[in-house]
């Protein structure tokens, strides 16, 4: 590079001389300046390189850094995978056959396997719709109310894609329980009296109508995630249980009594059954409260007491509410008031301290009583099983409790930074409205589309001889 540039300098002072005419003298110092000139461009391009190599090497560890912190925040942990798996059969065991038994003791022996059979089938039917397309309208980008249909039919995930730290396949399993849970749940409203056929055909609209959109609501991204600091549920107040009680009590309301409500006696006809039921139920819901932290850390520890205290107070507040009103405590009122407790808490569990989750057992047993005796005496529907009076007014309880103990001064893990305890509560307000109107009026709309179409109500002599021989050609007991 010297040499070419002490020729180029050489060449330009003949050139300059020739026209010039100037002396040898000033050639001499013309090639001692390029010759100068020339070192000055060899540094400057040394020192060029030498950038270019510093800036090089400083974006290649940038990168490395960006790279490393990506495959830590991607990373798979076996025990949380582990534990997420457990929590899925958890909840799928408190539905079957956890639910299916509880709900199956409580009506009359005649329908036992119809219920049986709801459960059962519902399950099974809600697993595959949620595949197909529940699971990406509930938790893909979408609007204020649905996903996308990007994951349709699963597309796009393999055993290698992963959701948070656990295979995405374990967390659409996961979420497809709930899914599935939920319309279960409804069944108990209108027992012994609805079709097979059109509970089947209104559960599969009801899921992509209601259920799919409340879900996307509070937990995929949409509308109710938005405002305030987004609505607090934990694990399904909103989502299942408020959601599930209130097309229940739609349910009961246009279907009518059963022939011989408030007529003839209508008692459990195993209670055994529904104690088991309930005790499965319990167990199960550690899988539905604890499992939605989606990771075996420390406040899934803190969900895992809260349900537990929140399930004991409820069980002993609905007893001491019995022996109050009504001079004994009953099995039956042990059991239902262990669900009011556990339906109470879910909304709350990872957001109250243990003390708190207590408090709110014990009352949510004494609304659940009233919701289930008072309220439902002086409003005359016949909602069989209860789920109105248990699951959606021990789930509006519980939303709004949220609010109030997730306090820190209460033992609760506190708001969001300017948050107060009045604006969490009015969050958690519009949420359970929101999901009130839109659970009612869908839900009234579809039972009447159905009805219309097929028709919701078994004929009365198929209900006074019983579901499980009309509707299934079986008996549960043969005796």
């Amino acid at each position: 590079m010297k040499k070419l540039l002490s020729i180029f300098s050489l060449v330009a002072f003949i050139g300059m001389g020739a026209i010039a005419t100037s002396s040898i003298s000033y050639a001499d110092d013309m090639i001692t300046a390029a010759e100068e000139m020339a070192g000055t461009v060899e540094d400057t391009m040394a020192d060029a390189e030498m950038a270019v190599e510093t800036a090089t090497s400083e974006a290649i560890v940038e990168a490395a850094v960006v790279e490393e912190a990506a495959e830590e925040e991607a990373t798979l942990s076996a025990g949380d995978t582990g534990f997420m798996i457990v929590a899925t059969v958890l909840v799928i065991l408190m539905t079957i056959p956890g639910l299916a038994l509880f709900y199956g003791g409580l009506v009359r022996t005649k329908n036992m396997l119809s219920v049986l059979m709801q459960v059962f089938v519902t399950f099974a039917m809600i697993s595959v719709l949620w595949a197909a397309y529940g699971y990406s309208l509930a938790f893909t980008d979408g609007n204020a109310f649905f996903g996308g249909m990007s994951k349709a039919f699963l597309a796009g995930i393999t055993p290698d894609t992963l959701s948070g730290t656990i295979p995405e396949y374990v967390f659409v399993t996961f979420q497809l329980t709930f899914a599935a849970i939920t319309p279960a749940l409804i069944l108990g409203a209108f027992a012994e009296r609805v079709k097979f056929s059109a509970i089947l055909v209104f559960l599969a609209l009801w899921v992509t109508f209601v259920y799919i959109p409340v879900a996307h609501m509070v937990w995929g991204g949409g509308f109710l995630s938005t405002i305030g600091d987004g609505a607090k549920d934990f694990a399904g107040g909103t989502v299942v249980h408020i959601n599930a009680g209130v097309a229940a009590l739609v349910g009961a309301i246009v279907l009518g009594k059963r022939i011989g409500y408030g007529k003839e006696p209508m008692p459990p006809h195993n209670l055994v059954m529904t104690m088991v039921g309930a005790a499965l139920l319990w167990v199960g819901w550690f899988g539905f409260n604890v499992g939605s932290e989606l990771a075996a850390d420390g406040i899934a520890g803190m969900v895992l007491i809260n349900t537990q205290l929140a399930t004991a107070a409820a069980v002993l507040g609905w007893v001491v509410a019995e022996w109050m009103f009504k001079g004994k405590p009953s099995m039956l009122g042990a059991a239902s008031g262990a669900v009011a407790g556990l339906v109470a808490i879910t909304p709350a569990c990872g957001f109250v301290g243990p003390m708190g989750s207590i408090v709110i057992g014990f009352l949510a047993s004494f609304v659940a009583l009233w919701g289930a005796t008072s309220l439902k005496a002086s409003l005359g529907y016949d909602d069989s099983l209860d789920v109105f009076g248990i699951h959606g007014l021990a789930g509006i309880f519980g939303a709004m409790a949220t609010g109030v103990f997730m306090a820190t001064g209460l033992g609760g893990v506190g708001y969001g930074d300017g948050v107060s305890m009045m604006d969490q509560v009015t969050t958690q307000a519009i949420a359970v409205l929101v999901t009130v109107v839109w659970s009612g009026v869908i839900s009234y709309i579809l039972f009447k589309v159905v009805d219309a179409v097929i028709g919701l109500r078994v004929n009365e002599e198929d209900e006074r001889e019983g579901l499980d021989t009309a509707s299934h050609g079986e008996r549960a007991y043969n005796m």
